[in-house]
């Protein structure tokens, strides 16, 4: 990256098909503005990355951007972690998961930091061998109500953050409110990673990884909460000032992608 250069944060886009209107059926490109805004108010530019099936393409991708979220969205197919679909999944797209799950292997091989939200934190996870409940009522204990449906800037339950972590690093405090729109979470965390914070009905808030520069999955929506809560902000200005650091400049790790 050239020196003093905002950097290019990609961020991963789902699909949309309308409903009604003009053209329903048809298919179309998006991700939520506050991810876009997010990036933009801490420094970087934001470039939104559609879903592709074309390997050059994808390439391409990685080779411009410095760091990367993956947006929220659609259920995991749980096909991706040797699982048969229950009866409480939601809506999956498998071709979205093949394309998020390429963009982590290719990030991972040009050493680009990487910031995985709700269900890119679960992409983060099952890419690196973890699992996940397909709906919150299969896993016993938990009592906090993860979906609250509605005002997405509302942060309405706790998380414990690890003392240890980049993440109480990044925000300097072990508890802090969140909100909260999932219905699936992790259940076996995947190879390389530690989970760093919980609700307090034990559900996995966070993870990171221990043995690259920077990969950090959280399960709540920053990007939603960035305006009305300026510690949000830490997240991506903590991920973009990693991404003005050159790859090439960076330790590689021996992460296998």
């Amino acid at each position: 990256m050239v020196p003093n250069k905002k950097p290019i944060i990609g961020i991963s886009a789902s699909v949309i098909v309308d409903q009604g209107g003009m053209f329903p059926g048809y298919h179309r490109s998006y991700v939520n503005e506050d991810y876009v805004n997010s990036v933009i108010k801490n420094g970087g530019i934001p470039l939104i990355i559609p879903i592709s099936q074309d390997e050059t393409v994808i390439d391409g991708y990685i080779d411009t951007v410095d760091g990367l979220i993956l947006s929220g969205g659609h259920d995991v197919c749980p096909l991706n972690y040797d699982e048969e679909p229950d009866q409480k999944l939601g809506d999956t797209l498998p071709l979205r998961d093949r394309f998020d799950c390429t963009l982590v292997a290719k990030a991972i091989s040009k050493n680009i930091p990487i910031l995985g939200i709700c269900r890119g934190c679960q992409i983060l996870n099952i890419h690196h061998g973890g699992t996940l409940w397909q709906d919150l009522s299969y896993c016993e204990g938990v009592s906090i109500k993860h979906w609250q449906e509605h005002h997405p800037d509302l942060a309405t339950h706790s998380v414990v953050i690890e003392q240890d972590s980049r993440l109480f690093d990044i925000f300097g405090q072990d508890k802090m409110m969140v909100n909260s729109f999932h219905h699936q979470i992790i259940r076996t965390v995947g190879d390389g990673f530690r989970i760093v914070a919980r609700a307090k009905d034990g559900v996995v808030e966070a993870i990171e990884h221990t043995g690259y520069r920077f990969m950090i999955g959280v399960q709540w929506h920053p990007e939603m909460l960035h305006q009305c809560d300026d510690c949000m902000n830490r997240i991506f200005g903590a991920l973009i000032d990693e991404a003005k650091v050159p790859a090439k400049q960076i330790v590689a790790c021996s992460l296998i992608s």
